[in-house]
């Protein structure tokens, strides 16, 4: 397959290693709005490149990746469909729900395949998680603990684009809780600070985030985050259960230290998101390749996309609110 790339930058260059080593991809050509970086990740990846995304599907590329600025999502994935052109595209659609709403409606019209990169979904980890609820093994879900630290802010000119932490940082945990539990969301109280870098007040953002979800079924859902985690990239699950008690990301890289005198230090933190979801990359795009060579379906579709953001508006708006709003009322 002859794979389309839209993005340069930071995701869209290791999208690019990716995908050359890609089962069943044996050509990649990429396209940027700066086209000197796009012809730099070409040759740095043994890709071809292209002055845009037009290009790309005049060249008849057989699927399209984006992993552009937020702003460029929902054009870029209704260029794919137009084409008929299957299409992956990292989180999210888009940071309100109309925008999100055309495509979901353009995606069923087309029948075209979209995956949303929402890569928790193949990390190993996670995996192993939704299989202890969904076999049974945990029992009745009582509690699930989410946290999410970067380990440092983004840039400020990030910031504006981001949609605040909630649409940006903590929607992949938003929709992590989905998948996991098989339920929904009905009710988020959220709050937040700045606590960390003033920068973020500027854009009426926070650093510092935490939230109680209710679950459709009475099960409730902890969530807490950061903008800055000085020993490194921190993403951890807790699942409570009648049956059992598991745990996603705790590991030797887990930047989180105890004071017991007789645990040892973590050594050797995660630097980023990539390095943690290494493998989870790998085979998300693995499976796009394939469902895009047979026909098959997406594994995480734009629905879900727009679930995991109707979760993110109710906690902006309890945020700003200061109390418990249902989905109900965003959605």
């Amino acid at each position: 397959m002859h794979v389309g790339l839209v993005g340069a930058g930071r995701i869209g260059a290791y999208h690019a290693r990716v995908l050359a080593d890609t089962d069943g991809v044996d050509r990649v050509s990429v396209a940027d709005a700066d086209p000197a970086r796009a012809r730099a990740v070409a040759e740095s990846t043994g890709a071809e490149w292209a002055a845009d995304a037009d290009e790309l599907v005049e060249r008849g590329v057989g699927a399209l990746v984006i992993a552009a600025a937020t702003p460029a999502h929902a054009g870029l994935i209704h260029l794919a469909l137009d084409a008929r052109l299957p299409c992956f595209c990292e989180k999210p659609i888009a940071l309100d729900l109309e925008t999100t709403d055309a495509v979901v409606e353009h995606v069923d019209r087309t029948g075209t395949m979209l995956q949303m990169g929402f890569q928790r979904r193949f990390d190993p980890g996670y995996t192993a998680a939704r299989e202890a609820v969904v076999s049974g093994r945990l029992g009745r879900l009582y509690l699930v603990r989410l946290a999410g630290h970067d380990p440092a802010p983004p840039h400020e000119g990030y910031v504006p684009e981001s949609g605040g932490i909630f649409r940006d940082l903590h929607i992949h945990d938003f929709d992590v809780l989905r998948w996991l539990t098989g339920r929904e969301v009905v009710e988020v109280y959220a709050d937040g600070s700045v606590l960390a870098d003033p920068m973020f007040e500027r854009y009426g953002d926070v650093d510092t985030a935490a939230a109680v979800l209710r679950l459709d079924d009475g099960a409730l859902a902890i969530l807490s985050g950061t903008r800055h985690d000085p020993l490194g990239y921190d993403i951890r699950t807790e699942l409570f259960g009648s049956g059992d008690s598991i745990a996603v990301g705790l590991d030797p890289h887990t930047p989180l230290r105890s004071v017991e005198h007789d645990v040892a230090a973590p050594t050797d933190a995660y630097p980023d998101f990539m390095h943690r979801f290494d493998a989870a990359y790998r085979r998300e795009l693995g499976a796009f390749v394939a469902a895009a060579s047979n026909g098959g379906q997406s594994p995480c579709t734009a629905l879900d996309a727009r679930r995991a953001l109707e979760i993110a508006v109710a906690a902006d708006r309890s945020r700003a609110e200061r109390r418990p709003v249902r989905i109900a009322e965003v959605a």
